[in-house]
């Protein structure tokens, strides 16, 4: 087994780029949100929130094969096959290149339908098409951005990928505030901005491998199903646990507009925010992990891996309760970035519901680790069964029970009472996933 110094420095190297890939991209569309709001108005705010899970299934469609190509680079990297390794590189880029172009032609054909399904209303529909089909034309550089984002860090330089996610989110920024606020370009403004920087992140990326200066290189491959088919079993668990945030978002936006009313469509835009911040906060820990566990799952170090693993709960279960209590003490100070405190009553709702929904903060951690890790080990079913539980599954009965019970104000306890009934699940499900690591290791020792 490594020595545990040098696996807390690989645990920091990694961890910390993943973290910080995650954030910035949670502040794309906060920004975005931030000078619309300041820059159009509330309605406008309302609108970048409706498109939101249109974004968050892209990014989810990256995920699923980002997450499932580094597992299978990473473990055939340990095994020291880089001939196949970089054809599996090159397979996933090909692959979901094609993908993109594929959703972009779907997308511009069915636009105003798009817009209707996510639940545009007469007055936010012009804001929704404005910025999903400027966002539509940057889908391909949204797509494979974030895989070769991922997978330069399999590659061995996981600083690389901080640097090209913190160029963009400058650029997003900057580009923002000329856009929206300075030639008052709108929603779509802003739409531009975050794809030009999508643009500039997916150059820096491709630049690298195109020098081979790492271990992975684009190089001349067959097109293997298999693989594929791998690849996306592997991913599915990380997809579902983004994707989700697309689904409970256009569930939560269709209750709130029959149960209480467009008025708060806007307060729960900046829950949105907040949650995207906080999730793929951990969802960075649990990416971050998940390459040094499949390399070190690949070399049959069992030490290694639950090493990582303790050290990646230890940092999640420290991240929880960090972000609960920045939201609960700072709540006014975060909800007037978004909304004015002359609109007082949309305010202060904001403030109170913001404080009721972040105790979901202190448990969500620790089920998307645990997802995480079993899609590491290539335990991709048990993996499923945690992130469809809180993705999906157990979220939405959780709302319509809360629903029921409680009203109007169910819908903003739902997302807590979700996570606790998922967290019950997932400690059994880490607990049979580290079982079975521990009997492969027995196995294999018993076998030489």
């Amino acid at each position: 087994m490594e020595n545990m110094k040098d696996l807390k420095s690989q645990f920091k190297k990694y961890v910390i780029p993943s973290v910080s890939a995650m954030w910035v991209f949670s502040l794309y569309s906060m920004v975005d949100g931030i000078f619309v709001s300041k820059g159009v108005g509330s309605e406008a705010l309302a609108a970048v929130n409706i498109s939101t899970p249109y974004i968050n299934t892209i990014f989810a469609l990256s995920i699923l094969f980002s997450t499932g190509a580094t597992t299978i680079v990473s473990i055939t990297l340990g095994n020291e096959d880089n001939k196949k390794a970089n054809e599996y590189f090159t397979l996933n880029t090909v692959v979901v290149s094609i993908l993109s172009a594929i959703i972009i032609i779907l997308s511009l054909l069915n636009l105003d339908k798009l817009a209707i399904f996510l639940g545009a209303t007469s007055s936010t529909l012009e804001y929704v098409q404005e910025y999903l089909g400027t966002i539509i034309l940057f889908v391909g550089f949204y797509i494979v951005s974030y895989s070769l984002e991922v997978l330069i860090k399999s590659d061995g330089y996981p600083h690389l990928s901080t640097i090209g996610v913190l160029i963009s989110a400058i650029t997003n920024i900057v580009l923002d505030y000329i856009f929206v606020l300075k030639l008052d370009y709108g929603v779509e403004g802003a739409a531009f901005a975050t794809g030009i920087a999508r643009v500039l992140s997916f150059s820096f990326f491709f630049i690298h491998f195109l020098r081979k200066k790492g271990k992975l290189q684009f190089v001349k491959f067959k097109f293997d199903f298999s693989i594929i088919k791998k690849i996306i079993s592997i991913g599915i668990p990380d997809f579902t646990t983004e994707v989700s945030m697309a689904v409970v978002v256009l569930i939560f936006n269709q209750s709130i507009l029959r149960v209480i009313g467009e008025d708060a469509l806007v307060s729960y835009s900046v829950i949105c925010y907040i949650n995207t911040l906080v999730l793929t906060t951990m969802m960075g820990i649990s990416q971050g992990i998940q390459p040094i566990c499949s390399y070190y799952y690949g070399k049959k170090d069992k030490n290694a891996v639950l090493s990582i693993l303790d050290m990646g709960l230890k940092v999640v279960n420290i991240s929880s309760v960090i972000s609960f209590l920045i939201v609960v003490i700072f709540t006014n100070q975060i909800v007037s970035m978004f909304i004015s405190n002359v609109d007082k009553a949309i305010f202060d709702y904001t403030v109170t519901i913001l404080r009721v929904f972040s105790l979901s903060f202190l448990i969500m951690g620790y089920n998307v680790i645990t997802s995480g890790f079993c899609v590491a080990v290539d335990k991709p079913v048990l993996a499923g069964v945690v992130s469809l539980g809180r993705g999906i599954v157990v979220i939405t009965f959780s709302l319509i029970a809360m629903i029921l019970l409680f009203g109007g104000k169910g819908i903003w306890i739902s997302t807590f009472v979700s996570e606790l009934i998922v967290f019950m699940v997932a400690k059994n499900i880490l607990k049979k996933c580290q079982d079975n690591i521990e009997e492969e290791y027995r196995e294999l020792k018993v076998v030489f």
